[in-house]
């Protein structure tokens, strides 16, 4: 797994304090995360430092972010080798349960055909259930 600083050299970031903090955040989540859940695990840095970072990270493609229907966007690090081009996309899991939201990197969009002169820029397919923990 590469460090926060690598990550950030690799996707042409300049490494902030802040930015290290919320990277560091990120990578040490198995979940989505969304503003709010950062705001409140870094309690020692502005929301406005928080959102701009969030804004650099996607633009840069550090992260992604993703609507799962619960109103909140939320965002997750990029998988190692991502661009966030249309064969880096995947699903993503919405437990109804405990509402958290799980990358499934290993399950891949489907090939989508589009009508000629469309291009596919970004996709968001959501599933819902139950997951693994509150399926116990």
């Amino acid at each position: 797994m590469q460090t926060e600083e690598e990550i950030l050299k690799i996707k042409k970031v300049k490494n902030t304090a802040v930015r290290t903090v919320v990277l560091r955040h990120l990578l040490s989540q198995e979940k989505a995360q969304s503003l709010k859940d950062i705001e409140n695990a870094l309690v020692y840095t502005d929301r406005s430092s928080i959102f701009r970072t969030l804004k650099t990270f996607e633009k840069k493609k550090v992260i992604h972010s993703i609507e799962d229907g619960s109103g909140m966007t939320k965002y997750a690090v990029c998988a190692e080798g991502c661009n966030c081009d249309p064969k880096d996309l995947h699903y993503h899991f919405y437990c109804t349960n405990c509402e958290k939201t799980f990358c499934l990197f290993d399950v891949t969009i489907p090939n989508i055909q589009l009508p000629n002169n469309f291009k596919l820029q970004q996709a968001n397919l959501v599933v819902k259930g139950l997951c693994d923990n509150c399926n116990k």
